[in-house]
């Protein structure tokens, strides 16, 4: 028998599940993908949970050891409690996001499945300090500057919650204006900071193309993201010494100079020698990494 893990990942704009062996890796046709966004409400996430982990288990092989299930969620999150309160979906609040996915994964096997609900940045760190571009690291971040920004920490190759499971929540950190570095260098935010210049795009895919087209507003609203993202790096840096700190997420290769952007700002802002030398790279895993990392809560 090969061991295999439900990996569920809940972010902002959508939630994706797969199977992922104990070597890390998806089992091809596991994977699928439900919209989340602002409006979805308790109902609508259960439904989508159903969908996604029906669709993953039923790929799974004919030897699949299925032994848990691992769920990264964008937060604030109750670990404890396995529900979130996520920020950018509102109606979702309390959402019960591990009973939810231990149900429908229970439903489908006709057994309990242990279920194991972490913050979906810690989740993305395990993966990369597993797996990914942080392996070498003694302390490293791993963030996803998306719809949203988050992060968790990885120490000694041990992932580190915090009291609640939110250690490493690094969007709602406090910036310039007394904004969260999430309403400043997000690609939502971002795309809304351009169009109150006069741009007139609306996503950040449309800030990609006319930045590399040329226009002028579409790059600043780039460089204003990657500059507050290194600055407050510069700070966790700072407070936790880190070697190594890994980017991922949409919004993070909306330029291909944006890790240099970030770290060029985290050099100039890190307060100190040791704070200084921590090394901004880019997510190993691509956009596998939240999904891996959430099997890895399992898994490892």
């Amino acid at each position: 028998m090969t061991r295999y893990a439900l990996a569920v990942d809940v972010g902002g704009t959508k939630m994706e599940a797969a199977l992922v062996s104990e070597d890390g890796v998806l089992v091809e046709g596991s994977r699928s993908r439900q919209a989340t966004g602002r409006e979805a409400t308790l109902d609508s996430l259960r439904l989508a949970v159903q969908a996604i982990v029906a669709h993953a288990l039923a790929a799974a092989p004919a030897d699949a050891e299925i032994v848990g299930a691992g769920v990264g969620s964008a937060g604030p999150i109750d670990r404890a409690a396995g529900a979130i309160m996520p920020v950018n979906m509102p109606l979702a609040r309390g959402f019960g996001l591990a009973e939810a996915v231990r149900a429908a994964a229970s439903a489908v096997l006709g057994r309990e499945v242990p279920t194991v609900l972490g913050h979906d940045g810690g989740a993305l760190a395990l993966a990369e300090a597993w797996l990914g571009a942080t392996q070498q690291a003694g302390a490293s971040l791993s963030i996803v500057v998306s719809t949203g920004v988050g992060g968790g920490f990885v120490a000694n190759g041990a992932y580190i919650p915090g009291a609640t499971g939110n250690a490493g929540h690094l969007g709602q950190v406090r910036r310039e204006g007394g904004l969260t570095l999430e309403e400043i260098a997000s690609g939502p935010a971002s795309a809304a900071w351009a169009q109150q210049q006069g741009w007139s795009g609306a996503t950040g895919e449309d800030l990609a193309r006319d930045a590399a087209a040329g226009d002028a507003i579409a790059r600043a609203a780039i460089e204003r993201s990657a500059k507050a993202v290194g600055e407050a790096l510069a700070d966790a840096a700072t407070l936790v010494d880190l070697d190594m700190v890994a980017i991922g997420g949409g919004f993070s290769r909306v330029s291909d100079d944006y890790i240099d952007l970030v770290q060029q700002a985290l050099t100039a802002s890190a307060a100190h020698e040791y704070s200084r030398r921590a090394l901004v790279v880019r997510s190993g895993l691509g956009d596998e990494g939240p999904l891996i990392g959430a099997a890895a809560l399992v898994i490892r």
